[in-house]
């Protein structure tokens, strides 16, 4: 660890301001427009969150993974269906997920509820990811303890040299879930800590909007 305390890494934000006269009404518009200043500030993996899941007696987990659809109805990610999350996410299929951008010093929390996506919409996704990508999801067990990391290797090039590109499809074990919101905070950094935080909760259909104190 560095000789410089903990405490001595500060720095004041200072890139911007979030004020109600200038937000969209509507929050997953605001999210995009977000999203589209966080991609073209040319930060590293602007699509990555932490997603937060929790099993059925309330422990918690955290982790990150990719948005690779957003729309007005919710935020797409996948994974493996036999993984920790996907377990998490069948006895509590409620989640948060966060974005963090600290080039623009701004983050964005989503919470909702979250479904699987279709089996097409799934296959098409699944179509689209490199071969190296494919053959992953298939021969890899998430999150199982496995002997070293010659056994994926193995696994790999065993795949590699049986299957070739039109063959490759995806697996049962593998798809996408969506997260359809019923909160959004974004989040402005803002000197002297004075951060600006403003809240959308659905309600009855529609959004409402209000200040958070930082």
């Amino acid at each position: 660890m560095s000789d410089k305390k903990l405490i001595e890494y500060r720095r004041e934000y200072l890139a911007g301001e979030l004020l109600e006269e200038n937000i969209l009404k509507d929050p997953y518009l605001q999210f995009s427009y977000w999203l589209d200043e966080a991609i073209l500030s040319g930060i590293n993996d602007p699509t990555a969150m932490a997603l937060a899941t929790s099993d059925a007696s309330g422990n918690p987990s955290v982790r990150i993974v990719l948005l690779k659809d957003a729309r007005p109805e919710g935020f797409v990610f996948f994974t493996n269906y036999q993984s920790r999350k996907a377990s998490e996410l069948d006895d509590n299929p409620r989640a948060a997920v966060m974005f963090f951008w600290p080039g623009l010093d701004r983050q964005v929390r989503i919470e909702g509820k979250i479904e699987k996506i279709s089996i097409g919409e799934s296959n098409e996704f699944f179509r689209s990811r490199p071969v190296g990508s494919r053959i992953a999801s298939i021969i890899s067990p998430q999150g199982e303890v496995i002997p070293a990391r010659d056994f994926l290797e193995q696994k790999f090039q065993e795949y590699s040299t049986r299957l070739d590109d039109e063959n490759i499809e995806r697996p049962d074990h593998w798809g996408g879930y969506i997260l359809k919101p019923k909160s959004y905070e974004f989040w402005q950094g803002r000197e002297n800590r004075l951060n600006d935080r403003i809240q959308y909760v659905l309600l009855d259909g529609r959004w409402g909007i209000s200040r958070l104190a930082p």
